[in-house]
């Protein structure tokens, strides 16, 4: 299901719907759809189950509308949810650590957790029996992702999590956002665009010399760290925003791979060490 900028998903049993993720922008379009789905196929339209991706609102702010489904995620997604108190987002009944095995109506889904990434709770929903996986907000079907990696917090987690999604078995790939399913070329050419990221941030961080930095702004120390690092991330934005453009939508607006740019360099400067220097 898609409005075009959101995506989620649901699987039509003989015992009830299971729903995966509840974006608000899809609202109550969510049940019309089960509702158009499940009256062709014959089946229940009631929600008995719904899978949190993660816990962010703009993929699970929906989660309320359907009171009587019994709520699964990952215990981090139940940690935060209590956190964040939004009745939207009821904090699931069901939690896992690692793995976690749905049956429902004959039908099988496996939850997993392989670590941070875009959140410290973002899990892999893998549909074997539908040559399907649904990962959310790491890679965008034929788009560069929105600012700073589509807002993650975990970069070595977020790149890795692309090169986890190739080792399960499935053709189609539920993304979160932008209208189509994913193919594994997608994640190919999504893992190429934020390897010359990070190959061009490398090149930067050994070559742009802060000393003038120094000298313009002396004791001013946020002006030559602002300096430096905008002319780090500039020199490391150029060229794969010139490679990129017609290649994958909105790579011609520098300030998506641009900001991307950013936090990647900096996961190289302080999860990597790359560029840190030992005082003499």
């Amino acid at each position: 299901m898609t409005d075009s900028v959101y995506v989620a998903a649901f699987l039509a049993t003989v015992d009830g719907v299971v729903l995966f993720d509840a974006p608000p922008t899809l609202g109550h379009n969510l049940q019309r759809a089960i509702d158009e789905i499940t009256e062709e196929q014959g089946t229940p339209n009631t929600v008995t189950h719904l899978v949190y991706s993660h816990h962010h609102a703009d993929h699970a702010g929906a989660a309320n509308l359907f009171p009587k489904a019994t709520l699964i995620g990952h215990a981090e997604t139940r940690r935060l949810l209590l956190r964040d108190d939004d009745p939207t987002r009821p904090a699931p009944d069901v939690t896992f650590a690692d793995t976690y095995r749905l049956e429902v109506g004959g039908e099988r889904v496996n939850l997993a957790f392989h670590g941070a990434n875009h959140t410290p709770d973002n899990i892999f929903i893998h549909f074997p029996g539908h040559d399907a996986l649904m990962l959310i907000d790491i890679v965008n079907p034929g788009w560069v992702p929105i600012f700073n990696t589509n807002l993650s917090e975990d970069m070595p987690g977020y790149i890795e999590a692309a090169a986890q999604a190739l080792e399960y078995s499935w053709t189609h790939l539920i993304a979160g956002h932008l209208g189509r399913l994913g193919t594994r070329a997608d994640v190919e050419l999504h893992q190429a665009y934020i390897a010359d990221i990070v190959a061009a941030s490398a090149a930067a961080l050994a070559s742009v010399d802060p000393t003038q930095y120094f000298v313009k702004y002396g004791a001013n120390a946020w002006g030559w760290v602002n300096g430096y690092l905008t002319e780090i991330t500039t020199t490391a934005t150029r060229p794969v925003v010139e490679k990129y453009t017609g290649v994958l939508a909105a790579a011609d607006i520098e300030a998506l791979t641009y900001t991307t740019t950013f936090m990647l360099m900096q996961s190289l400067r302080l999860d990597k060490g790359v560029g840190s220097q030992v005082h003499p």
